[in-house]
């Protein structure tokens, strides 16, 4: 089969499309035929090494959706969507022809959904449910998304609309902002010259955000001065050093609180019941996704994964074939 991967990390040069043996199937797991398999920047950080717990040489990729070929029988042949923090990491994972996974990391893929749509979904999905779940966002909630034209800050407007919330967009360049308005979405700028974002937020909500979910890592300042009383603003990311100065004073003066949010805290079998409950609202109509993912092939990963690292795109989808 043909797979993408690392035997060291540093450099994307470190990744290689080779021929690889088909994976062996063990006691409790399931061979499945990948369809199409997300690529996000997780992945990209996964290879430069990130991430010190991952072993190597290692298939990278954490989501992706596909047809069951061995396993147990009530499961073979039917269409799966997959996620966890050990795929790609501990185990390996989505960019590659076959993957082997636990049985308790099958989810039946939603019916509405194509390979590509569902193969991108398992990590805005869980991380955008975690935040908005542990800072409280329900009916009415003023919900703030800085970074709401990457793959999670999609899906966590997608999600705060689901659940009642009044939403609202901030993204960086005039045409993401364009696009999420077409989308219905009202927005906030980011771009050079604009006004303040806490002044932006403070129209449209009046004191302020109850809540801010910074899916950059390099907003943290401005996304607490948008805070109303009590607010909580929810972090994904960060510099690549890891640090970033918080204006303390502005955040106890706010009874603001900061929360960190890990996708790496849920296995693939975690994944997989979240992902069983995400499937129900996308068939019954409840939760909308994004229509159609820009692909590539499998063959062109290796320059996929450059284009994320140079911000070419915020996220693709490989096809198997």
């Amino acid at each position: 089969m043909k797979a993408l991967r690392f035997a060291a990390t540093g450099s994307l040069e470190e990744l290689r499309l080779e021929n690889a043996a088909e994976p062996e199937v063990g006691p409790g797991e399931a061979l499945v035929v990948v369809k199409a398999a997300g690529l996000h920047p997780s992945d990209v950080k996964n290879v430069l090494g990130r991430f010190p717990d991952t072993s190597l040489p290692r298939i990278p990729g954490r989501d992706g959706a596909g047809v069951v070929l061995r396993g147990p029988k009530a499961w073979v042949g039917r269409e799966v969507w997959f996620s966890g923090s050990e795929l790609g990491f501990r185990r390996d994972g989505s960019h590659a022809q076959r993957i082997v996974l636990p049985v308790a990391a099958l989810s039946a893929k939603p019916e509405l959904l194509s390979f590509e749509q569902a193969a991108r979904c398992g990590v805005p999905l869980t991380t955008a449910r975690d935040a908005l779940e542990r800072t409280g966002v329900r009916r009415g909630t003023r919900l703030l998304v800085i970074g709401a034209a990457g793959a999670v800050g999609r899906v966590a407007l997608q999600l705060g609309r689901a659940r009642g919330a009044q939403v609202l967009a901030a993204a960086r360049r005039p045409e993401q902002l364009t696009a999420l308005a077409g989308a219905g979405f009202d927005t906030v700028s980011l771009v050079e010259g604009a006004p303040p974002l806490a002044d932006q937020a403070q129209r449209r909500f009046g004191d302020g955000a109850d809540v801010v979910f910074d899916t950059t890592g390099f907003c943290l300042p401005a996304a607490i001065a948008a805070l109303s009383i009590g607010g909580r603003v929810a972090v994904i990311a960060a510099p690549d050093g890891g640090l970033v100065e918080v204006p303390v004073l502005d955040l106890y003066r706010r009874a603001g609180s900061i929360v960190g949010v890990n996708s790496l805290l849920h296995d693939s079998a975690a994944c997989a019941r979240m992902l069983d409950r995400f499937s129900a609202a996308i068939d019954g109509g409840q939760l909308v996704l994004d229509p159609q993912p820009a692909t590539c092939t499998l063959g062109d990963g290796v320059a996929a994964y450059a284009s994320l690292a140079h911000g070419e795109a915020n996220e693709l989808v490989l096809r198997m074939a």
